[in-house]
């Protein structure tokens, strides 16, 4: 029922068909699957207790409306987000395509959600159901003050969190890459750990993620590792979508302007999560991003250094049940090569 469901929301416009999937999991018409079903897929991702490593990835669930649809789904971990301190409408549409023949999708979205009031609303109301539930945070487009942004969104959040994550890596909002740089990323991490401690201190402790592009040089992998650990960020989310546009692309929109996100995604982003752990050398956690729609492609990332992985795109093609597939194809795959839990599979490609 949920396949038939996915494949008729295909033939209308992608942005009014996430909107009605949204409202169908609000609506309990999502799959069900245990998280914890394989045994061999528990893990722990920066002291939380994951019942498996597939996670669902910002962007899907922008104003943490189905969370618990998600988890109830299968997901190990769900990402909500990207939230910023004031509601936006973000970019002009349309600004989401699907790229079928490529198994891809582009959007230029550009951080629309409903702003942190109705995001933290939803967050405190599902606080004691369970579940590890993290939060992306950025900047709204127009501010004066991008670092403050992100501070003001991390305090509010930070209570009913399972972690949060730091998003600079949109390409959607202009200028938000730049705090990827040095020195700017070394200002945003300072002004977060100073926030952070009195957080602490307050509400206890929380993982904080960062969450990077796949479009960076080996200086900026090196610059970005050196100071997320620095800094005592907790993993890396390696990595958002790509301005890049593979040759091989086939589908008529391939050319819109935005974020390439879905299989094309899978070798870019890939060969930069394990640039990222050979130079972090284990000195934090990665979560793989870009391209996971299979047991295999999970176990590819997790063997080039993701201590578990999360997806989005895939879903547009399959599904929310597809985090469930995934768990057992890669249950299945640590079987046959002989690993009795997916740590064992962390970095071995590396």
């Amino acid at each position: 029922m949920h396949d038939i469901a996915t494949q008729a929301l295909r033939f209308i416009d992608p942005e009014t068909a996430h909107r009605a999937a949204i409202s169908g999991l609000k609506l309990g018409l999502g799959p069900r699957a245990r998280a914890d079903r394989w045994t061999r897929l528990k893990t722990k991702l920066a002291g939380l207790d994951l019942p498996n490593p597939i996670g669902l990835a910002a962007g899907f669930d922008k104003n943490c409306e189905a969370a618990d649809a998600m988890l109830a789904a299968g997901f190990g971990f769900v990402e909500c987000g990207t939230v910023t301190p004031r509601p936006q409408e973000g970019n002009p549409r349309p600004r989401i395509f699907r790229l079928s023949p490529d198994r891809a999708v582009i959007n230029r979205l550009g951080f629309n959600n409903e702003g942190l009031e109705a995001f933290v609303d939803r967050l405190d109301g599902r606080a004691h159901r369970g579940g590890v539930v993290g939060v992306n945070i950025g900047a709204n487009k127009d501010s004066a003050d991008r670092v403050a942004d992100y501070v003001l969104c991390m305090g509010r959040v930070w209570r009913h969190s399972s972690y949060v994550t730091a998003n600079i890596s949109s390409p959607n909002t202009p200028g938000l890459r730049g705090l990827q740089e040095h020195d700017a990323l070394e200002e945003l991490l300072a002004r977060l750990s100073e926030a952070r401690a009195s957080l602490e201190s307050v509400h206890g402790q929380r993982p904080l993620f960062l969450k990077v592009a796949p479009d960076l040089d080996e200086r900026a992998i090196q610059d970005i590792a050196e100071l997320a650990a620095r800094y005592t960020l907790d993993a890396l989310i390696v990595s958002n979508t790509t301005m890049e546009r593979p040759e091989h692309l086939t589908a008529d929109d391939r050319e819109e302007t935005g974020g390439l996100s879905g299989q094309p995604l899978f070798q870019i982003s890939t060969r930069v999560l394990r640039m990222f752990a050979q130079v972090l050398n284990g000195r934090l956690p990665l979560i793989g991003v870009g391209g996971v729609d299979s047991g295999a492609t999970a176990l590819a990332k997790i063997k080039a250094g993701a201590s578990a992985v999360q997806l989005y795109s895939a879903l547009v093609y399959e599904g929310p049940g597809l985090a469930a597939r995934i768990a057992g194809e890669l249950d299945a795959l640590l079987a046959a090569e002989g690993f009795n839990g997916v740590g064992e599979a962390v970095g071995v490609a590396v």
